[in-house]
C-alpha cells in the first residue's frame, strides 16, 4: 500500500513550518550537533502511512520538528498518555530481523529505515508520532523517507526548552569488533566510511560488497532506493512464527531458486547495498554515526545492536 498524506487537523499538533528551510534534493549530511553542523530538524511535518512488515498492520507516521537536544523519538498516539520512546542504544528490545525499541509501554518495531534516512539526511531531533506498533514498510526502502524529508526541508532546531544534551560523536581511536561466527561487525579508525559484504547460496545474490562515504556519496541516490529482501523458501518458516505478515513483492525482493521472483532489480547489488541501509539506521540510535571506517560482513541486526554497544563502551570507558 503507497504512502498517504495526513490531514490538516493530525498535523497542526506538531511544529509549523520553520524559518530558513532548506528544500530540494538532500544528500548525506551527518546528524551532528556542533557549532559547524548545529542541531537540525524538519522544516515542516509530514505523514506517511502503510503495512507493517512484520505485524501485517497498517500504521502512520507523522515526522515533527523538535527542539534541539530532544533527539530522535517515538510518540505512540494510539496509546494513553502517548508514551514515548527514543531512538537510543539503551532502549532497543529485539533484533530479529527487524529492530525494536521499547520503552514502558511504548514499543516501536522496525524503526531502522526511517531512522536512516533522518540520520543521512542530517536530522538531529525529531518527533516520530506513529499510531501503532509498527513502522510502515512503503515500498521496502528509504526512498519515500528521503523524499517526503527533502520536501520540506532541514533547519536548525529551535531552542528553548531543557532537553538531554545531543550524543557526542564517537571516534574510536582503536578497532573495536564484536563476531558471531564467520559474521563480523567492526569499526576501525580512519576515514568516515561503512563498508558492507553478504555471501548468500542463492546464486541470484551470491557474494557482493558495497561501500558509502557520507562525506562524498549521495545516500539519496546510492542507498536509500535499496529495498528488503528475503528468501522464497524461509517465508512460510518466519510467518508461521509470527513474522513477514505485511511482506510481500511490492514491498520487498525476493529471490528463489531460479532468480528473483519480482525483478528488476534497483542496482546490481541491491541486497548488499539495504543491508548498508540497515547498519546505518541501527548505528543512528548512537546519535552522530561514529567517525570511522565501519566494517561488516554477513551482519545481522543483533550483530549491529553489538557492535553499537561496544563503541558506545570504548567511547566511555
Amino acid at each position: 500500500m503507497g504512502p498517504a498524506f495526513g490531514s490538516r487537523p493530525q498535523w497542526a499538533r506538531c511544529a509549523s513550518t520553520l524559518a530558513s528551510t532548506t528544500k530540494g534534493t538532500i544528500k548525506s549530511t551527518l546528524a551532528l550537533a556542533s557549532a559547524s553542523n548545529p542541531a537540525r530538524t524538519v522544516g515542516q511535518a509530514f505523514q506517511r502511512c502503510g503495512i507493517g512488515l512484520h505485524s501485517g498492520k497498517r500504521s502512520c507516521v507523522t515526522v515533527c520538528a523538535a527542539r534541539a537536544g530532544q533527539g530522535r523519538y517515538f510518540a505512540r498516539t494510539d496509546l494513553p498518555g502517548t508514551p514515548t520512546v527514543s531512538a537510543q542504544v539503551d532502549n532497543v528490545s529485539q533484533t530479529v530481523l527487524s529492530s525494536e525499541l521499547a520503552s514502558g509501554p511504548a514499543r516501536v518495531r522496525t524503526v531502522e529505515h526511517l531512522l536512516a534516512a533522518l540520520s543521512a539526511s542530517g536530522i538531529s531531533d525529531a518527533r516520530l508520532a506513529i499510531d501503532g506498533g509498527e513502522v510502515p514498510l512503503l515500498d521496502g526502502s528509504a526512498r519515500d523517507w528521503v523524499q517526503a524529508i527533502a520536501s520540506v526541508g532541514v533547519v536548525p532546531a529551535p531552542t528553548g526548552v531543557t532537553a538531554p544534551a545531543s550524543e557526542a560523536l564517537i571516534a574510536p581511536t582503536t578497532p573495536v569488533w564484536v563476531q558471531d561466527g564467520d559474521a563480523f561487525a567492526a569499526a576501525m579508525p580512519g576515514e568516515w566510511r561503512l563498508s558492507y559484504g553478504i555471501d548468500f547460496e542463492a546464486p541470484a545474490i551470491g557474494n557482493q560488497w558495497h561501500s558509502w562515504s557520507p562525506q562524498r556519496d549521495d545516500f539519496a541516490a546510492e542507498i536509500a532506493p535499496a529495498r528488503t529482501f528475503g528468501l522464497a523458501h524461509q517465508i512460510e518458516q518466519l510467518r508461521a512464527s509470527g513474522l513477514l505478515r505485511g511482506g510481500s513483492l511490492e514491498n520487498a525482493l525476493v529471490c528463489g531458486d531460479r532468480g528473483w521472483l519480482n525483478p528488476p532489480l534497483r542496482f546490481a547489488n541491491e541486497p548488499v547495498r539495504h543491508k548498508l541501509l540497515d547498519l546505518i539506521g541501527d548505528l543512528s540510535l548512537l546519535g552522530p554515526l561514529p567517525r570511522a571506517h565501519i566494517l561488516a560482513y554477513k551482519g545481522s541486526h543483533a550483530l549491529h545492536w553489538r557492535l553499537a554497544q561496544a563503541l558506545r563502551a570504548s567511547a566511555t570507558g
